[in-house]
């Protein structure tokens, strides 16, 4: 039995583009209109954006074929309460996962991996890897053992 079923989802599913590039078209945003405000001020990278929902569809979309290639499904988790979540499980068809943050940022902070932590205390040894993949230039692993990978590096 897959190890995460034992988690409550969420009622609602999140919905992904399943192009980033083709939606920005669509909605006509350019570099520059996704990097500066309104009142043409660069602003810094904030929850809800438009550039952080572009952002994790293309980690989701990059996720999603890498998983296909190998045998495995990407959710996204939810607790039924929404005191958890997480952005992407990758799930081997043997039931073991691994779990993704996306942040657009270059550097992670504690508040970022909270959850990728409680999720470990739940599945143990189900989970066989937790990282967090950012906008940075550099992957390296923290001291608590989760990894911090750059978007531009991740491939099959």
């Amino acid at each position: 039995m897959p190890a995460v079923v034992s988690v409550s989802w969420a009622s609602a599913p999140v919905h992904q583009m399943a192009d980033p590039a083709l939606a920005a078209r669509l909605l006509g945003v350019t570099d520059e209109s996704l990097l500066t405000g309104a009142d043409g001020t660069i602003p810094a990278a904030r929850p809800g954006s438009l550039m952080g929902a572009l952002f994790q569809s293309l980690v989701t979309q990059s996720a999603r074929v890498y998983a296909q290639a190998n045998e495995a499904n990407v959710f996204h988790l939810r607790t039924q309460g929404g005191e958890h979540e997480i952005d992407l499980i990758i799930e081997r068809p043997d039931g073991r996962v691994v779990a993704l943050e996306v942040k657009l940022s270059a550097t992670v902070k504690d508040r970022d991996i909270r959850h990728l932590a409680w999720l470990a205390d739940r599945l143990g040894t189900d989970l066989l890897d937790s990282a967090v993949i950012t906008t940075g230039q550099y992957a390296y692993r923290r001291k608590d053992g989760i990894a911090v990978i750059p978007a531009a590096l991740l491939g099959p």
